[in-house]
């Protein structure tokens, strides 16, 4: 019998040596974006349209309802740690009316021990809507960001408004960030393109997406090798104008150019998921792609994995509490304000991810 346990005892120690350690296995990097859905603080900013976010505002938008909304943004996003054993390396975000709101979600106690760092500007959105991204200090090297304003100069896309409007037109800036993770240089580009409010709006969305693109590129022929993930609220779908044409997204088996982009919610979307729904319809606004560089990673190094099922390349995050349970949206995202009246949900999108690993 001793014999017995001294052969367990021995085999077992012959696995722990060549069972790989915590710092031996395979590290990986988390890549998300969230629309946070109207993320407000409670006072009034006269340079914005922020009146329906104020306490006397059609909102009611109080100092409660207030902390209520970050405690929810910053469950989600424990939520996903959780569910991941790592908070993001990178986490895009949308609908943010400053820095203060974004300061005070990041030190939200469910969420402050990741130490978030904040990159973020004002821009000209009427309303006051901005994106930033969150980062991850110990995993993620800063070197640098810049605001790309949305502009019509040397345009391709067929515009549809007069010069008038074109100078009178405000949306939301267009963040990149750059800087490097184990080494390998990345850029990322926060993005919230323009509405679809009575239909309009698809020329500017490509507009953004051309924006958007063309300063990757560029990005690419300075830093030979980079890596470029384009995420954000896109407002279209993966199989719109403004993700296909002018942001060269492709399915990874039609990624043949290196001109192009990876799209993983096109085969999500044309499988049934969706990150937002409308009038019964589920849509994917909430994108993520990636350059070829990271997609394929034709010199090795970090590059885009499954997440689902060992089948797609993008994950949409949603779990019962982000949820509505009852009522005409059940099963749909669980939102702050419905018919406009407070409810106490978290957000109208559910987030939407990717991971990369060597």
């Amino acid at each position: 019998m001793k014999r017995i346990i001294y052969i367990i005892a021995f085999a077992a120690f012959l696995l722990s040596l060549s069972a790989p350690s915590a710092a031996q296995r395979k590290k990986s990097y988390v890549i998300g974006f969230y629309n946070l859905e109207n993320l407000f603080d409670i006072y009034d900013d006269p340079a914005k349209n922020d009146e329906e976010f104020l306490p006397e505002g059609k909102n009611k938008w109080t100092q409660t309802k207030y902390e209520k909304k970050v405690h929810n943004m910053a469950q989600v996003i424990r939520a996903m740690r959780d569910d991941n054993g790592q908070y993001h390396t990178i986490l895009g975000i949308s609908e943010i009316e400053n820095r203060l709101v974004v300061e005070d979600l990041v030190s939200d106690p469910q969420i402050a021990d990741a130490n978030y760092q904040i990159v973020h500007y004002d821009g000209p959105d009427r309303r006051g809507v901005d994106v930033a991204l969150l980062y991850d200090p110990a995993k993620f090297k800063y070197l640098g960001s810049e605001s790309i304003p949305f502009t019509f100069d040397d345009t391709m896309v067929p515009i549809s408004m007069t010069q008038a409007a074109k100078d009178a037109f405000r949306t939301r800036d267009i963040l990149m960030v750059h800087g490097t993770i184990e080494g390998e240089h990345f850029a990322f580009y926060v993005t919230h393109l323009p509405s679809r409010v009575g239909g309009k709006g698809g020329d500017l969305r490509s507009r953004g997406a051309e924006i958007i693109y063309n300063h990757a590129r560029q990005m690419e022929r300075r830093y030979p090798g980079l890596k470029v993930a384009v995420m954000g609220d896109m407002n279209d779908n993966p199989t719109d104008e403004s993700q296909v044409k002018w942001l060269h997204g492709r399915d990874l088996p039609d990624l043949k150019l290196r001109e192009d982009f990876f799209n993983p919610f096109l085969a999500m979307l044309r499988d049934g998921y969706g990150s937002l729904a409308y009038q019964g319809e589920w849509n994917i606004y909430d994108i993520i792609q990636v350059n070829y560089n990271l997609a394929l990673a034709p010199h090795g190094g970090l590059k885009i994995q499954t997440v689902v099922k060992n089948k797609y390349y993008g994950r949409i995050f949603s779990k019962p509490f982000m949820t509505q349970q009852t009522g005409q949206y059940k099963d749909q995202p669980f939102r702050t304000f419905s018919n406009g009246a407070f409810i106490g949900g978290y957000s109208d999108h559910y987030p939407t991810y990717i991971v990369i690993s060597k």
